[in-house]
């Protein structure tokens, strides 16, 4: 498995680019080659795709795209080469923010993605994806998924737990959300 190849790029087609290491070129595929420039040097973070009959690399300049990629992956019916040309076209904050919103229009804009697979998009991962802008603690998760246990709306969630006291216990801040659930 390779996290990120760090090398040169040394050719470029219309959907992957080359990345020479030490002498050996990666042929990666990226959602806009023409974003690379031939002999610059570039960080690609990779996912590593290994099926019965291909093996291929899947590069990303920065590491939130590589963590929204997976995410994307691991919906029923969206695979690699569906979830790769999403980034061409749309921005990171942009899908998660069309997921969070539930916008199916914004998301069937994508090559090969349908009604149904965007409904599957939503439905998987909704509340699931946090931006930088919203930092979520470990403790924050268990009381979302506990309220969530509870029959809230993760809207309404995402309002309350940042008025939660963060010293109490987690039996002590579900109750302090339930009360301010409740107002």
């Amino acid at each position: 498995m390779y996290g990120y190849i760090e090398g040169i790029v040394t050719d470029i087609e219309s959907n992957y680019i080359i990345v020479n290491n030490n002498g050996i070129g990666y042929l990666i595929y990226v959602s806009n080659p023409y974003s690379y420039k031939i002999d610059e040097k570039y960080r690609v973070y990779t996912y590593n795709s290994i099926r019965e009959d291909e093996y291929s690399l899947y590069g990303f300049t920065a590491k939130e795209d590589l963590d929204l990629f997976l995410k994307l992956i691991s919906v029923k019916g969206l695979g690699p080469k569906m979830a790769i040309p999403m980034f061409a076209t749309g921005s990171t904050t942009g899908i998660m923010d069309a997921i969070e919103r539930e916008n199916i229009l914004y998301l069937k804009k994508f090559p090969k993605i349908g009604d149904k697979v965007a409904r599957q998009i939503i439905l998987d991962l909704k509340g699931k994806l946090h931006t930088n802008n919203d930092p979520v603690t470990k403790e924050d998760d268990e009381l979302s998924d506990a309220l969530v246990a509870l029959g809230y709306k993760q809207v309404d969630i995402k309002k309350v737990i940042k008025n939660v006291d963060t010293s109490l216990p987690i039996e002590a801040k579900i109750k302090e959300a339930l009360k301010l659930l409740l107002k």
